[in-house]
């Protein structure tokens, strides 16, 4: 049947009550992105990066997967060949909707990191400036996240994924941040079946061979459905 590559953004989440970028009232409304997710902002101040995250963090906590984290998770146990979720999300609602070994490209919420030595681990749920690294004890430990002006995570691995996908799939992304929206013209090149999933048409769109539109919820459990459907019928 075909390896299917499917990239999600924020848009997946938003119904889990986790906001996006453009959301009015949420925490992105609340702070410039230069001063929260960049690299200069959290140099001028860490201490603002650092509440940001830990507020973002008890966010997360709180929300559920909802009925496309599930389905996407279904995609994965029943389709005959290799699903791989890519996702441009920190949060794990993913994993919590059953999803396995899924690439999160902008890092974790979940994660810490050192910017002096490079050391990974499980952050604490608050985190603060005066925090030191468990490997090297310098105080410079972040947020384990790609911020804007950073190169996102296993980008060789997603792109070995693409090269031989059969079916593309980009849900609730913005088609506004590069490399992510790019891929779709990594799959085009591989001959990919590609389709958009997404509340309103992103700035993409007409790149895609179709485009489905409406809540995730919905979405993303039909198009499963149709999926597998077809799975079933050719074999």
């Amino acid at each position: 049947m075909g390896k299917i590559v499917i990239l999600t953004g924020a848009g997946i989440s938003a119904e889990s009550g986790l906001g996006t970028f453009r959301d009015e009232g949420g925490l992105w409304a609340q702070h410039r992105i230069e001063d929260v997710a960049t690299p200069e902002g959290f140099a001028r101040n860490p201490a603002l990066v650092h509440r940001f995250y830990n507020a973002r963090r008890v966010q997360a906590a709180g929300a559920d997967a909802n009925a496309a984290h599930r389905a996407l998770a279904r995609l994965q146990r029943e389709w005959p060949d290799d699903v791989i979720l890519v996702t441009q999300n920190v949060d794990s609602l993913h994993e919590a909707g059953g999803a396995r070994d899924v690439i999160h490209m902008h890092g974790t919420l979940a994660g810490a990191l050192c910017s002096t030595c490079q050391h990974r681990w499980v952050s604490e749920p608050e985190m603060t400036p005066a925090d030191t690294c468990p490997a090297c004890g310098q105080r410079s430990v972040r947020p384990d996240v790609v911020w804007f002006g950073e190169m996102p995570y296993f980008m060789d691995e997603i792109y070995d994924h693409l090269a031989n996908a059969q079916i593309f799939a980009a849900i609730g992304t913005s088609g506004q941040v590069y490399p992510a929206a790019a891929f779709v013209h990594e799959a085009t090149a591989a001959d990919a079946e590609t389709v958009e999933l997404n509340l309103e048409p992103s700035e993409g769109v007409s790149y895609f061979d179709r485009k489905i539109l409406g809540p995730a919820t919905q979405t993303v459990p039909l198009w499963v459905d149709e999926l597998l459907n077809r799975a079933r019928r050719q074999n």
